[in-house]
């Protein structure tokens, strides 16, 4: 029996520890060597060649993100993150992802500790499927993570420079138009029937105000101070200002639904995807990624932030949009239903696991089955196992032809387009720089 070499990396020794014991609970694997921050590991993937490797995030002298860059640049070796389910986690390891990494675990702590084997299986299955993978060194640009989902930013406010005598009444504070600049003197701003003109336009004359005797002195101040700053205001330019866009409502209606899956190495696949899809694209596209909660939005977050559609982590109820991605929730299974006035929409549950997964991509393709009024395309990416093959197949018997899988020069697993093609129902197979264009070109 081939024996495969292991090299754990972790800043802490009671982690290297625990995780070399759960990597040599099985015969298959033998650790080589241990590393406790990126610099040595970096050192020690070069001289020791090890078959893949175990990383944790958080370490000192380099982290983990850093050290696997020069690792997938200098020497592509399969790698395993160990991720805490956190916020900051999700995000950190959906980078990991992108740079290069096979896979991930939760890296063990507080209650998983007790439940070792569980913990011992998945890492297992992870470091197994790692090795037999189709290892590349994919290309690394690296952009910041955003805070969070980008929004349309709304047209500028330009100030009303109309004054009636109404608007005279209630106060209000000038609001700076975002193509004009203009200098001001700090005025002292109080309580008063004052109004606050616009800059550059005088207050027109009104009838003088009788102060309350308590406040006389007060009032009469603040009114000085107040019409010594508008007379040092420097007069704005006399320009025209643009009609604010409207943003045009989104489109609703289509004929036409895009449906995806992908499991290990679908991140990438992902991005690599979706970047070749334009703004205008006419349908709405469905994805279920196997991950857990948290990681699919955050993962939704960071293609967003690279993709001409939007891309977002799917809600319970959501209507179905063109030129839109729905990412299922991981923990949620996701469907599609079409409400009585024609639209559609996105509803999730919590039933049992499919596959050994949730959300599976069964599920969504299955929902799709009774859309008979839609030209449907079915996409299954990267991934171990078959989920999705099966359905797929449902969706060819139900007259869908337009149907895709991965190739396996471009997977790095490749078991569920595999499966898919097993059965006979793909009609397109093709490595994944290629899907976007070819998608492009069906979905008319």
């Amino acid at each position: 029996m081939q024996v495969f070499k292991v090299l754990v990396i972790d800043d802490s020794a009671f982690m290297r520890k625990y995780i070399s014991d759960m990597v040599t609970s099985d015969t298959q694997f033998e650790v080589v060597d241990t590393a406790k921050n990126g610099q040595e590991a970096v050192e020690k993937v070069k001289s020791l060649n090890p078959d893949v490797i175990t990383m944790d995030i958080e370490m000192p002298v380099m982290n983990g993100l850093e050290a696997l860059k020069v690792i997938m640049e200098d020497h592509p070796t399969p790698a395993i993150m160990l991720s805490s389910f956190t916020e900051k986690g999700a995000r950190e390891t959906i980078l990991a992802l992108e740079i290069g990494a096979f896979d991930f675990i939760q890296k063990p702590s507080g209650t998983i500790s007790c439940d070792i084997h569980v913990v011992s299986e998945h890492l297992h299955q992870r470091l197994r499927a790692a090795i037999s993978s189709n290892m590349k060194k994919w290309p690394i640009k690296i952009a910041p993570f955003p805070e969070s989902q980008p929004t349309v930013p709304a047209a500028p406010m330009v100030p009303d420079i109309s004054v009636t005598p109404a608007a005279a009444d209630t106060p209000t504070v000038p609001i700076k138009p975002a193509s004009i600049d203009y200098v001001r003197k700090p005025v002292i701003q109080e309580r008063s029937e004052l109004q606050y003109r616009t800059p550059g336009i005088l207050p027109k004359k009104q009838e003088p105000i009788k102060p309350k005797k308590p406040n006389s002195d007060r009032q009469l101040h603040t009114a000085e101070v107040i019409r010594e700053s508008a007379a040092t205001l420097t007069p704005v330019p006399s320009i025209e200002v643009p009609e604010p866009k409207v943003r045009q409502p989104r489109r609703t209606t289509f004929n036409q639904l895009v449906a995806v899956g992908s499991s290990t190495g679908g991140p990438r696949a992902l991005k690599e995807l979706l970047t070749g899809i334009p703004e205008d694209f006419p349908a709405p596209i469905v994805i279920v990624q196997h991950m857990p909660a948290n990681f699919t939005k955050s993962l939704a977050q960071r293609l967003n932030s690279f993709c001409q559609i939007r891309v977002v982590e799917a809600e319970n109820g959501d209507r179905l949009e063109p030129g839109t991605a729905y990412i299922a929730p991981g923990g949620w299974h996701m469907t599609i239903r079409r409400e009585i006035k024609g639209t559609y929409v996105v509803e999730l549950n919590k039933q049992d696991l499919r596959n050994g997964h949730r959300p599976s991509v069964d599920i969504l393709f299955e929902s799709l089955i009774p859309l008979k009024e839609l030209e449907k395309h079915v996409v299954l990416l990267t991934g171990m196992g078959s989920d999705g093959a099966r359905a797929m197949n449902a969706l060819t018997e139900h007259g869908v032809q337009s149907t895709f899988a991965e190739n396996e020069e471009s997977c790095v697993v490749y078991g569920m387009p595999r499966s898919a093609i097993e059965l006979g129902c793909v009609k397109h197979i093709l490595p994944i720089q290629e899907m976007a264009p070819k998608l492009l070109q069906v979905v008319k």
